[in-house]
């Protein structure tokens, strides 16, 4: 998605949370996606999602001047989803991603 190529950077990130997954979804390797820390934050904070295609969903909760200070990329897209990865993404964008303010208050991060 970013280039990112240093393997010590990149976070194994869980896209239906942990704390909402039973057993097996923990383990399934298609609830995760690679990401650089700073996308890694954003997506467990639930002001970044990403669409069945792989392109970003930005929060309105992230302000439009912190996108890129905060090293994200508007255009991010990750590659080589497959259709095992869509419902817990679906899930992401349903129950992690944040709208509104008391959304993001109630969810807080997930810990991914």
């Amino acid at each position: 998605m970013t280039g990112l190529e240093v393997e010590g950077l990149l976070r194994a990130s869980h896209i239906k949370p942990w704390r909402d997954s039973d057993n097996q979804e923990r383990l399934d390797v298609f609830n995760g996606i690679m990401l650089g820390p700073a996308y890694d934050a954003a997506f467990d904070a639930g002001l970044i999602s990403f669409a069945d295609d792989g392109s970003i969903v930005i929060s309105p909760l992230l302000p439009a001047t912190q996108i890129a200070v905060a090293g994200i990329s508007a255009g991010a897209v990750v590659p080589n989803l497959l259709d095992q990865h869509r419902s817990y993404l679906a899930h992401h964008r349903e129950n992690v991603f944040a709208t509104t303010f008391a959304q993001n208050r109630k969810s807080g991060p997930s810990n991914g």
